[in-house]
């Protein structure tokens, strides 16, 4: 199937860059405030929401930093250029993410067998901020994630922020009306589990565009097809169908032409070429053209085998 990324709205770089910083001293001033709340507290689920936090702010200045670099032009040194770098700040901001699931899942547990009186309204006020901090920051990012697995693993960072801070409202409530002191490590649990839960459904993603996969918005058989069926083709081999960077399909193959086709290769060229783009939104496709009396009959359909 084609895939389509010049129907959304963009925002110029500029604008972008303002979203996040606003988010990045937002997230700074709610993870100091939880931080200092959980300790007096002693709330260890206002601890884990300031974490979960921290490494939002820490996930927005990679993606600040990764933005600026994507925009260098091609150089000597990278001659792909540098747009890749989102896609590694995304795998970062991934594995952050499951580390410090994992962690509150520990923390938790050990809260779970003896918990520790918890300040509720320290809690619920704490929370509420937070609630309001989460919300703006995910509003920043929404409209820009559509685009950019860099933002996206913001947005799910400040979503699932979002979520968790509903439930520590709701725990801090409990521990003020009951007295209830393990919902406060059992709320640490739920919301590690949905982190993770998050990460782990998400980073697939940036990983398969690093290990250079083909882009999973198109069906290789119907680009295949295609160039098969283009006249003057006989078949094609060592195909590799690839991102050279996020939302930028690129292809490169050995083409066999008939005889009659190998009279018109710059015709069948450009006529490749249209179509990749036009069905696929392939801009970057490179191709190598063999006669099919000269041609390897052996030649694996992918790879270099």
């Amino acid at each position: 199937m084609p895939h389509d990324h010049h129907g959304h709205a963009h925002l110029d770089p500029q604008s972008g860059d303002r979203r996040v910083a606003i988010a990045i001293w937002a997230n700074a001033a709610l993870t100091v405030a939880q931080i200092l709340g959980g300790i007096f507290s002693g709330s260890l689920a206002l601890i884990a929401d300031a974490l979960h936090n921290l490494s939002d702010m820490a996930s927005l200045v990679i993606a600040f930093v990764a933005r600026k670099i994507a925009r260098r032009p091609a150089d000597a040194r990278m001659t792909f250029g540098y747009g890749r770098i989102e896609v590694v700040a995304a795998l970062i901001n991934y594995t952050t993410l499951i580390l410090v699931g994992v962690y509150l899942i520990y923390e938790g547990g050990l809260r779970l067998i003896e918990p520790p009186a918890v300040a509720g309204w320290t809690v619920v006020i704490l929370g509420a901020v937070a609630l309001v901090i989460d919300a703006l920051t995910a509003a920043l990012t929404w409209s820009m994630q559509k685009d950019s697995v860099n933002i996206r693993a913001l947005f799910l960072h400040n979503l699932s922020d979002a979520l968790a801070s509903v439930a520590v409202i709701i725990g801090g409530t409990l521990i003020l009306l009951y007295d209830l002191r393990w919902v406060d490590p059992a709320i640490t649990i739920g919301i590690a589990l949905y982190i993770l839960y998050l990460a782990l459904t998400e980073i697939g993603g940036p990983i398969r565009t690093l290990m250079l996969g083909s882009p999973p918005e198109i069906d290789n058989a119907e680009v295949i097809a295609t160039l098969r069926a283009t006249d003057g083709v006989e078949d094609v081999h060592h195909v590799h169908l690839w991102q050279m960077q996020e939302n930028e399909a690129a292809l490169d193959c050995h083409v066999v032409l008939t005889p009659e086709g190998w009279t018109r290769v710059e015709e069948i060229k450009a006529e490749i070429k249209a179509r990749l783009a036009e069905r696929f939104d392939i801009g970057h496709s490179s191709l190598e053209f063999e006669h099919e009396a000269r041609c390897p009959k052996d030649a694996e359909l992918y790879g270099h085998g």
